[in-house]
């Protein structure tokens, strides 16, 4: 029976980032950690959590990096293919941790970090 695999993938030094590792250490969860700042994004893995989630849930519009872009460059962002480009030109603007959940029962994508909602999928992964 194989492990399944957890990744997150997001910037170390982003406080729900830094929760989400915690909380997933506390489970005694392993996990795979994505570093989106020294490793970029992974754009062959963007469609998959576009699809997911949607590409608007994906791009963190309250963010400071996207409050600083040009607001030419904001308006650029209409649909899916546009949102991918600004998130492998700035990596920043991808809402985080996106956490992909391999081999969960629940769901395989998730953004974001919600104890409650994790429950579940740390169940899964727990008996796997």
């Amino acid at each position: 029976m194989s492990t399944p695999t957890i990744i997150v993938y997001g910037i170390p030094n982003c406080d729900t980032v830094k929760k989400a590792r915690a909380w997933l250490q506390e489970q005694g969860l392993a996990y795979q950690f994505h570093d989106f700042k020294k490793q970029g994004v992974p754009a062959e893995r963007l469609p998959a959590w576009m699809a997911a989630v949607g590409w608007e849930k994906l791009l963190n519009r309250q963010g400071t990096t996207w409050r600083k872009l040009d607001a030419t460059v904001q308006a650029g962002v209409t649909d899916a293919p546009s949102a991918a480009t600004l998130m492998c030109e700035q990596p920043s603007v991808i809402k985080r941790p996106v956490v992909e959940w391999q081999g969960s029962p629940a769901g395989d994508v998730t953004v974001g970090f919600s104890p409650e909602a994790w429950n579940a999928r740390a169940a899964s992964h727990s008996k796997a």
